[in-house]
């Protein structure tokens, strides 16, 4: 298994890599088959207008929620665990949207014999608008003795 990042490395203050992503209807389109999401307000235009967004079809909020996850994974590795992630939803994902995850770490400790960081996480869009601000709690392992 692969280890990104060990417990032993992480400062408080650290934050995540590079993690982009544009956004359009073909990414939307793949999240939703995977994820039986086919709403109209996501699909078409004249309906996203309808759902009150003037700029027509908007992105999901649980596909940036994956991207926040994917971005904790591509850093931690396969050896640490996302204990806990939680989000709330705050500017609509246009298409077109430059998406970043980002993220930094404000706390690190032990339970029991877990070692835990938490991060404060969020998806900031091309305008540096705070899409999805949220937190994760992470597991990491200790670099071997």
């Amino acid at each position: 298994m692969t280890v990104n990042i060990y417990f032993d490395d992480v400062t408080i203050g650290d934050t995540l890599p590079e993690w982009l992503r544009t956004t359009d209807f073909m990414h939307w389109n793949r999240y939703a088959a995977v994820n039986d999401e086919f709403m109209p307000f996501h699909m078409d235009d004249e309906d996203g207008r309808k759902a009150g967004n003037p700029a027509g079809a908007f992105g999901m909020g649980n596909l940036r929620f994956a991207y926040m996850l994917n971005a904790l994974q591509d850093w931690i590795g396969d050896e640490a665990d996302v204990r806990e992630i939680s989000c709330r939803y705050r500017v609509m994902n246009q298409k077109g949207d430059r998406l970043a995850v980002v993220g930094q770490v404000v706390e690190k400790f032990v339970v029991g014999t877990e070692n835990r960081v938490r991060l404060e996480i969020d998806v900031v869009n091309q305008k540096g608008e705070s899409t999805c601000p949220g937190y994760a709690l992470i597991a990491l392992p200790s670099r071997p003795a």
